[in-house]
């Protein structure tokens, strides 16, 4: 009321035309005052950025959207905090997740300072909100790849697995929908415990779905985190997870080591060629570039038989894919069905999207002398292979997960480890970072070497024969 009666006033007093331009001045500062105040007004009420919506309707997906206050408040904070970086975030590898994601800090401690990363974790997520924020939080990103751990906090809100893998699925079409080619990587929901409404069955049946849902997708590996850090009931270890949910510095160093394997095969870690120098008398098997010297041996009729029986009357179990002749690799850097792969030093067995893929590389030539074996292994946790040794299968795999050497004490988990396997007649000595594994382990007379994949990753590097001293 107040700018109405200062006009009254106004032609009360004026008696002239100067009285007309200070009307006309009044009422504009009239209209600019309540236009700032109207302004001022709408400022204070206006939602801030990055609000969870109300209810579900507008939500995606189903199942738990947590709404408490500390939640909307750690959500907008994070939320902002992706926004400012996003520009500088571009084209990393981002890891998207709950608190045990954000908890690895948004450098990652520094465990992945050689390549670009941007952490989109967010204390006490859900997939459901994951799926909300995906737009902004990720594909705004163009990543040039996705780690994805997710579904523990569904668990807590009573959310079934069924329907949190339904979540999940709609998350990963919309990564596969972006870039078709963008490695995704799967990390099996960590254990946790009953007493964190978070029960083993519920988290098993979880990892179970997921497994199922990504078989076959060439475009996703599955990392198995859940065997690498439950005990003997399927729940979490006070050691690696004080809180029985979140992991401590122990846990996050070995989650870098189990999935780092898996970086380096995607061509962002470990990216240096190895400079190892052999000795004088030993006879290199695998020059680093490619897999020259190297082949895969037509089945044999007696084993192609059994595996068609097992394929009909055991449709569950692991694949074997049958060769109908021999095929050489020389000159070639990737095997022909991409399985195995010769990548900066390294000779990778690399994780096969049905799950279990039972395959043999071998070498060109066979080896009747005596002779010892030299080469160093790395395994994904509880990954399965072996090396076969004129044919006859030493186990090779993730010792202590996966066995049978499950007592060795130096074996060093997601790390390079080294096989001695010392053939004299048909007997071999082998061990494993210099403990026994086989003291006479019988071997034919005559063969070649090989290499086997089944589940995980298995890298392979300085494989070379020396004469027996």
């Amino acid at each position: 009321m107040i700018p109405y009666l200062g006009v009254f006033t106004m032609l009360f007093l004026c008696r002239g035309k100067l009285c007309v331009a200070a009307l006309v001045g009044f009422a504009m500062l009239s209209f600019f005052t309540r236009f700032a105040v109207a302004q001022d007004k709408s400022a204070a009420v206006a939602e801030p950025a990055f609000v969870i919506p109300d209810t579900d309707d507008e939500l995606p997906g189903a199942g738990p959207m947590r709404r408490a206050p500390w939640f909307r408040n750690v959500w907008q904070a994070r939320r902002s905090t992706f926004a400012k970086n996003a520009e500088k975030e571009q084209n990393a590898v981002v890891f998207l997740g709950d608190s045990i994601t954000q908890g690895w800090t948004d450098n990652f401690r520094g465990d992945f300072s050689d390549f670009k990363t941007a952490n989109r974790g967010i204390s006490g997520d859900t997939t459901r909100g994951m799926l909300w924020r995906l737009d902004e939080d990720v594909l705004s990103l163009d990543p040039s790849a996705v780690v994805m751990l997710m579904g523990t906090n569904d668990l807590e809100e009573g959310a079934e697995p069924e329907t949190i893998v339904g979540n999940i699925e709609l998350i990963l079409k919309a990564l596969k929908e972006q870039d078709s080619e963008m490695p995704i990587i799967w990390c099996n929901v960590f254990p946790s415990s009953e007493k964190k409404s978070r029960p083993a069955d519920k988290i098993k049946k979880l990892n179970q779905l997921v497994g199922e849902l990504v078989k076959g997708d060439k475009q996703i590996t599955v990392l198995d985190t859940w065997t690498l850090f439950a005990d003997e009931n399927g729940d979490a270890k006070l050691e690696e997870f004080p809180d029985l949910l979140h992991p401590n510095g122990a846990g996050y160093d070995k989650w870098h080591a189990a999935i780092r394997p898996l970086f380096a095969t995607l061509g962002f870690a470990d990216t240096k060629t190895d400079d190892f120098k052999f000795e004088s008398d030993a006879r290199n098997l695998f020059n680093g570039t490619d897999l020259a010297g190297w082949c895969y041996h037509k089945t044999p009729e007696d084993q192609r038989k059994r595996m068609e029986n097992a394929r009909k009357n055991r449709p569950n179990a692991p694949t074997s894919p049958i060769i109908d002749e021999d095929i050489a690799f020389d000159g070639k850097k990737v095997s022909s069905d991409g399985r195995y792969a010769a990548i900066n030093g390294r000779l990778v067995v690399t994780t096969p999207p049905e799950g279990r893929k039972i395959q043999q590389l071998w070498t060109t030539e066979s080896f009747d002398d005596d002779f010892v074996l030299k080469l160093e292994f790395r395994a994904t946790p509880n990954a399965d292979s072996g090396v076969f040794i004129r044919g006859k299968q030493l186990q090779c795999r993730d010792y202590l997960l996966a066995g049978p050497y499950t007592e060795l004490t130096q074996y060093k988990p997601q790390d390079w480890n080294e096989l001695v396997i010392r053939v004299q007649g048909d007997t071999a000595h082998c061990t494993c970072n210099g403990e026994v594994l086989e003291a006479e382990f019988k071997v034919p007379e005559s063969g070649p070497i090989g290499l086997e994949g089944d589940r995980g990753q298995i890298e392979y590097r300085r494989i070379r024969i020396l004469p027996l001293q």
